[in-house]
């Protein structure tokens, strides 16, 4: 990230700082993801399309009071890799009370868990934040020991009123053997879960600078950074496979994305020339061959809040 846009990035999140921003619903907003999602559910051939994405988006161009709306916001869904927006937070938490050391380590596993979206980096600071780890299975007794220590990330959360989450799970290490396979349960029970609405809630908390403190938030933030203009031979990319090519060329993106078989996922904040700013989180589930569909929706919104115009081909 240049330095022109780290010193812009700052001065947003400085200004918000000194009081905890406010989220309040917006008629405008809501009509702009209700008539979106319209639009694709109508061009869509899938039945169950509509059960299958959610979306909440929170404009935050005036940082002390931001406006949202959402569809099926509150509806629990497995996050993929945008659940590490929640690890990345607990680490700087956990680092400002003094509960774990803030060391060169731990700050590159923080970086590649964010940045490149690496499963071994993420596995890795759960570790450290819990102080936990994954091996053979536990007698009983030390299984509820380690089950609790692992569940300090979802009562942190739990304590600051985020409700309809999960964060205990090492993502792709949800039980192939031992201890992890017994936490997450014999039908996957206790898997990872959030909403678009926490996602958006903690996106939008970093982007004003909320998430702890001014400085943490922008260290957050500098690791959401995204290009989607460079080239790429990658289709899945974080800065290409999402809300990237819904992006206008005058705009700024930072974002935290993910796929699987079944799922594909984006959290997004984007800033336009006009001065607008928008946090914007998409899921879907059971679409995740189609790369234009998180783009679709994306634009949609943005269109229909007039935030930025599209060219017509």
């Amino acid at each position: 990230m240049n330095s022109v846009v780290i010193i812009l990035m700052l001065s947003l999140i400085t200004s918000a700082a000194a009081g905890e921003i406010k989220i309040e619903s917006s008629p405008t907003i809501q009509s702009a993801i209700d008539k979106s999602v319209q639009e694709v559910v109508r061009a869509s051939k899938h039945t169950n399309f509509a059960q299958e994405i959610a979306i909440t988006a929170v404009d935050v161009s005036n940082p002390s009071s931001a406006q949202s709306g959402s569809y099926r916001g509150d509806v629990k869904i497995y996050p993929a890799s945008v659940i590490k927006l929640f690890y990345l937070e607990a680490a700087h938490r956990w680092m400002e009370e003094g509960k774990i050391q803030d060391t060169p380590e731990l700050r590159r596993a923080m970086k590649d868990m964010i940045v490149e979206s690496y499963n071994e980096a993420t596995h890795y600071v759960i570790d450290v934040i819990t102080g936990t780890s994954s091996g053979q299975e536990l007698p009983p007794d030390e299984m509820k020991d380690w089950a609790h220590k692992r569940n300090a990330i979802n009562r942190y959360f739990e304590s600051r009123d985020f409700t309809n989450i999960n964060a205990n799970q090492k993502p792709w290490g949800e039980g192939p053997y031992g201890r992890e396979r017994i936490f997450v349960g014999e039908k996957y029970t206790n898997r990872n879960m959030l909403t678009t609405d926490a996602t958006a809630r903690l996106l939008t908390e970093i982007v004003t600078g909320n998430a702890i403190s001014a400085t943490r938030s922008a260290e957050m933030l500098e690791l959401m950074a995204r290009d989607p203009f460079s080239p790429t031979i990658d289709p899945d990319s974080q800065s290409h496979g999402f809300t990237g090519p819904a992006v206008p060329r005058d705009t700024k993106l930072w974002s935290k994305a993910g796929w699987t078989s079944q799922t594909r996922h984006d959290a997004a904040y984007i800033e336009f020339a006009n001065g607008k700013k928008l946090v914007l989180v998409i899921f879907t589930v059971n679409h995740a061959n189609e790369r234009d569909l998180i783009p679709k929706l994306a634009r949609g919104v943005i269109s229909n809040l007039n935030f930025a115009t599209y060219e017509t081909p």
